[in-house]
């Protein structure tokens, strides 16, 4: 990960906005779940910064409890799992995954080849029963992007070095480093 610049919640709020629109239609829109997300993350001490995110970034992103747009298999334990983790489920349960799971899938499908928007990450969990009981409580923890996140791993096209856009809530100081360490670091 890269840290770019600080920022302040109304240049994240207008960013996501502006991909994000609250009127799209669309089944499942959860846009207005997402802004309430980053109005809760904004409570987390560090404030917000611009990022640039990897794919070994975008994999170890914690994903909170999914339960597939109403599908019949869960895609995210409530314990929480990564974005790697994730993905990997849903190669292993190939065509059955996405029969037991239409709507996920067809926002997996429609997102594989879509642009590259930013990621909206925080430090720390965000108070919301989904976020509860994730077992690990800092990190690169999900805001906003399961679906383009696993979409775009699972069509190969995460960037290895870190040109994905994004934004992070929180201390940056607390996400591990390139070499594993903690503490502000950029590469």
């Amino acid at each position: 990960m890269e840290i770019v610049t600080a920022v302040g919640h109304p240049e994240v709020r207008e960013a996501y906005l502006r991909d994000h629109p609250l009127g799209r239609t669309h089944e499942a829109n959860s846009n207005g779940y997402a802004v309430e997300n980053l109005g809760r993350a904004g409570r987390i001490p560090g404030g917000w910064w611009r990022v640039r995110l990897s794919r070994a970034d975008v994999l170890g992103v914690v994903l909170p409890w999914h339960l597939s747009e109403g599908g019949e298999l869960e895609l995210v334990p409530r314990s929480g799992s990564t974005v790697a983790e994730a993905a990997d489920r849903i190669r292993a349960g190939g065509a059955a995954w996405g029969a037991a799971n239409p709507v996920c899938a067809a926002k997996l499908r429609l997102l594989r080849w879509a642009p590259f928007t930013p990621l909206f990450l925080s430090t720390a969990p965000v108070d919301h029963p989904d976020y509860e009981e994730l077992k690990e409580r800092s990190g690169l923890i999900h805001l906003d992007g399961l679906h383009r996140m696993l979409a775009w791993e699972l069509a190969g096209r995460l960037p290895e070095r870190a040109l994905l856009d994004g934004y992070l809530v929180g201390d940056p100081g607390a996400v591990g480093g390139p070499t594993g360490r903690r503490g502000p670091w950029v590469r």
